[in-house]
């Protein structure tokens, strides 16, 4: 493709599950702007995080790189990313490209222009959170900033992820009754697991008895921050950019719900944290209102982008693990992959294999949902991934295990480097503790600086 200048714009949402998107099929009404972007573009119906959860989600983002490469396994890492690897945004700055960076600082995501952040964590006294709207005042400033040349805009929405507390009207857009309803019984279990109990009861509603409140609350959450992606769209259209402009949206995982004990966070390698959604738009570029079928990954937006930006050239030089999804569009090819490897290494540390039939899931050390160390799903039969199936098939089990031990092998023979996963031993001690202790573990100074405005807009009951 001949290069133009066309702009990018990443919505690189954080804890976006896509099943829980209405251009995905889901039952509630949860994205219509976001859907309108997918039918002016292209939607992938099988898109995957492989390895979770958030650093290796962006790095592999930002790098078209895999795990093996950029060794980036857990939300912890042991370093920075390789300086031997480029990043993205220093290719496209190379290109001519300015660029910014909003939900980060330049500490370890390197190579942005400019970097902003916002506040994304509150309690429950603290409520409600204005993440979105909060994101959107540092965006839209950056975006009129960098109108007049090439850019790169990337922003991480932090609104699907805890704490799920969206302003008013949007608590109550998709749930109505008593949350404190002392019939219902699910919040027993969601407290009774201690390693997150204190974190949930820093910022869920108090007195709280109906899980399924805090799942219309996530919806709603994305409700929110759908109306204010709007704005960015919007402001794209005033500024006569959207003709040029090159939109991506994606998350760095999904998230769980009450699904499989791994309450209301993104840890465990199943469906609802790995299948993620992908949606590209570029008028003129790409066709409108495609889905597509067939596994992508995500080491393949980089290498994606570079493609449709005219840079093609760049990503087979650096020789990226990741494959452009431009052949899967234009029918050239069914899939990027017909299986592939999946890690996390934060709250448990497990490696698995997932073909379009089967998952392995291989536990590396006990952890403290006390799961069995190996748990083999039939998704074709069983979708949810409810019956373990490992004691019943212990030849699929061989033979997925020895791909996924091979896979590894391999990818270590090339790269040069050790298995990352193995770096790694987390015990069973861990906890998440209050929100105080989860925005120390992932804030950066500006997050910190900005702890006054969440407070300017604090309320505790209205609207929920």
């Amino acid at each position: 493709m001949m290069k133009d200048e066309t702009n990018l714009v990443i919505f690189g949402i954080d804890s976006l599950r896509a099943d829980h998107m209405s251009c995905y099929g889901y039952r509630r009404l949860t994205t219509p702007h976001i859907d309108r972007v997918a039918s002016g573009g292209v939607l992938f119906e099988d898109a995957y995080s492989p390895y979770i959860p958030t650093t290796p989600g962006y790095t592999t983002m930002l790098s078209g790189m895999d795990v093996m490469t950029h060794q980036m396994v857990s939300l912890r890492p042991k370093g920075p990313i390789d300086p031997n690897i480029r990043l993205l945004p220093e290719i496209l700055h190379e290109k001519g490209y300015v660029s910014a960076c909003i939900g980060f600082d330049g500490q370890f995501y390197r190579g942005f222009d400019k970097y902003e952040n916002y506040p994304a964590w509150m309690s429950w006294e603290e409520a409600p959170g204005h993440k979105a709207e909060a994101l959107n005042e540092k965006a839209l400033p950056l975006l009129e900033s960098m109108a007049d040349k090439p850019f790169f805009l990337f922003v991480r929405h932090m609104d699907p992820h805890s704490p799920y507390l969206p302003p008013p009207p949007f608590p109550r857009m998709f749930y109505e009754g008593s949350w404190r309803d002392p019939s219902k019984k699910s919040m027993e279990p969601v407290f009774a697991f201690k390693p997150f109990a204190e974190f949930f009861r820093s910022w869920m509603p108090p007195g709280i008895t109906d899980a399924e409140y805090l799942i219309a609350l996530y919806d709603a959450s994305l409700a929110y921050m759908d109306v204010c992606i709007r704005h960015i769209l919007t402001r794209l259209e005033e500024l006569d950019l959207t003709g040029k402009t090159l939109i991506v949206i994606t998350s760095d995982h999904g998230e769980t719900l009450m699904e499989h004990e791994c309450y209301f966070d993104h840890h465990g390698l199943y469906e609802p944290t790995i299948h993620v959604p992908l949606i590209h738009t570029c008028p003129g570029k790409l066709p409108e209102g495609r889905r597509v079928r067939g596994f992508v990954l995500q080491q393949d937006l980089m290498p994606t982008i570079l493609e449709l930006l005219g840079y093609g050239d760049v990503a087979k030089q650096l020789k990226m693990d990741g494959k452009s999804v431009i052949p899967l569009i234009n029918g050239e090819r069914p899939a990027n992959y017909s299986e592939f490897y999946i890690s996390e290494c934060t709250w448990m540390r497990k490696r698995g294999w997932r073909t379009a039939e089967w998952k392995l899931i291989q536990a590396l050390e006990p952890d403290f949902h006390n799961k069995p160390p190996v748990e083999l799903y039939n998704l074709i039969d069983d979708p949810e991934e409810n019956h373990n199936l490992a004691e019943d098939e212990p030849e699929i089990v061989r033979i997925l295990k020895k791909r996924m031990t091979s896979w590894v092998r391999k990818r270590m023979l090339e790269t040069g480097k050790p298995d990352p996963i193995m770096g790694y031993k987390l015990g069973l001690g861990l906890k998440i503790g209050s929100i105080k202790a989860a925005r120390d573990l992932q804030a950066v100074d500006e997050e910190k600086k900005t702890k006054e405005y969440v407070r300017a807009h604090a309320y505790a009951l209205g609207g929920y």
